[in-house]
């Protein structure tokens, strides 16, 4: 580490962190309400408005693995500024676009702006804070990308509804710009720290960057597109090309070579369990925001109408977050089993409860479920990562900065693509009660998994120090 990680952090060091992550992962989500409104007014078709949502989501999973280890060489606050600026010029260019072709590169731009600039948060974080301190930052970086993940319904349907000085759907890009602009402003307050000055394994980055790509692409498009044969194609390419990558790290792993996933965490059991964890429970999580918003508004309610409609469980998810510190020093491993239990009991009552009632016409119905599994989605958020960093060496926190994104977003095209194979078969309220069946398995898998993460995970967690204030 650089001795710039050695300093006290500033106290605008979080804040700073915490919006940019907030952003980025926004927009994953944020532009599933505004589709309708850019078919619309740009004349696009069904396949480019889907390259609209899909493109921002391949670049980003690309890249977070590279970004995270370029960081670890060039230094985290010079990637997070050049990620930064990007993300910023591309959100402004998308706001702009006089065309889908522009919005579609501007969107890829934008991915690939978030993927530079996210990993280089956790390293940030790892660096600048030590102990206890750290234990908190890491629930609150957790409950930011788990609030981040399901605010994009509502806040782009206030945005798209909003319609301030006729921009409609542009204004969901447009707001990126001034938050970009403030953060930039403010990027200094970050350790100039890295991890290594070793050089970047650049057949490591080729295959893991082409492997991501040809899963997540089919992932994102293949049900829309009616599953050709070319997206079963890139599915079975991914699968070579990443057991390539497994063969090509060990062999440079064993002859002492650098690579680019640091050995020491694949050896990590808490980092490699929760990692897969974070996949499972996001599966999950993708899929139910996701489909209540198109069930939402499949049944004739705006886009604001389905925003608001799952307000409850994005409320719930904040005091979730909150309370997720207290809960896990008490339970340990065991919070993220009983978050996982619960959830999956909540999606089970809600489809029982949109076949009963129809919540899209009768809110309430789905009041408790949606608070109840809100929270639990809050502890889960803010505990989860830390148990999946808990144990990390100082060596490997470029390899888990990219890791736990990926795995976050590889759940999430699992989960959308996994549900939308159930959801057009009935439509309505009962293609929605599938997938929230789909959703309760996927919960409970989680917990499963979770069963399995080291004991003492808290207790390490609170007291395992390296360099630090």
């Amino acid at each position: 580490m650089s001795d710039s990680s050695l300093a006290r952090p500033s106290p605008l060091l979080l804040p700073v962190v915490l919006l940019a992550t907030f952003m980025e992962l926004l927009d994953v989500t944020i532009v599933h309400v505004a589709v309708p409104s850019i078919r619309d007014d740009l004349d696009a078709g069904p396949g480019a408005v889907e390259l609209v949502v899909a493109g921002y989501v391949l670049a980003y999973a690309c890249t977070l693995i590279c970004g995270a280890r370029l960081g670890d060489r060039y230094g985290y606050r010079r990637l997070f500024v050049l990620g930064m600026v990007l993300f910023t010029v591309a959100s402004a260019a998308s706001a702009a676009a006089p065309s889908v072709s522009v919005l579609v590169a501007a969107r890829v731009a934008q991915g690939i702006g978030g993927g530079l600039m996210n990993p280089q948060v956790l390293s940030t974080i790892q660096c600048a804070y030590a102990g206890a301190s750290r234990t908190r930052v890491f629930g609150l970086y957790g409950a930011t990308m788990g609030v981040a993940s399901i605010a994009g319904p509502l806040l782009g349907g206030l945005l798209v509804t909003a319609d301030l000085a006729g921009l409609g759907w542009r204004l969901i890009f447009l707001v990126n710009v001034p938050v970009g602009v403030a953060v930039l402003a403010a990027a200094r307050v970050l350790p100039a720290g890295r991890g290594s000055a070793t050089p970047l394994d650049c057949a490591g980055a080729g295959l893991i960057t082409l492997g991501l790509g040809l899963l997540v692409l089919p992932l994102a498009l293949g049900a829309q597109q009616g599953w050709p044969a070319w997206m079963w194609c890139c599915l079975l390419g991914a699968l070579l090309v990443l057991g390539l990558f497994s063969l090509v790290q060990a062999a440079r792993g064993r002859a002492q070579r650098e690579t680019l996933l640091h050995p020491s965490l694949l050896r990590d059991r808490s980092a490699v369990s929760g990692l897969i964890v974070v996949l499972l429970f996001y599966v999950g999580i993708a899929s139910f925001s996701y489909f209540f918003s198109v069930y939402q508004q499949a049944a004739g309610h705006s886009a604001l109408h389905a925003g608001l409609a799952f307000s409850p469980f994005a409320v719930a998810a904040i005091a979730g977050s909150r309370s997720a510190d207290i809960l896990g020093r008490r339970l340990g491993h065991r919070l993220l089993v009983a978050c996982g239990t619960v959830l999956a009991c909540c999606m089970a009552v809600l489809a029982a409860a949109v076949r009963v009632a129809d919540v899209a016409h009768h809110p309430f119905a789905g009041a408790v479920p949606l608070l109840t599994g809100g929270f639990a989605f809050g502890c889960f958020t803010a505990a989860g990562f830390s148990v999946v960093l808990a144990n990390v060496t100082p060596e490997a926190v470029g390899s888990a900065s990219g890791l736990l994104p990926t795995a976050l977003n590889v759940g999430g095209a699992l989960g959308i693509t996994g549900a939308g194979a159930l959801a057009p078969a009935a439509g309505g309220a009962t293609g929605f009660s599938h997938v929230l069946v789909f959703d309760a398995a996927a919960f409970v898998l989680a917990a499963v998994a979770a069963c399995h993460l080291p004991r003492r995970t808290a207790d390490v967690n609170l007291t395992k120090e390296t360099s630090a204030p």
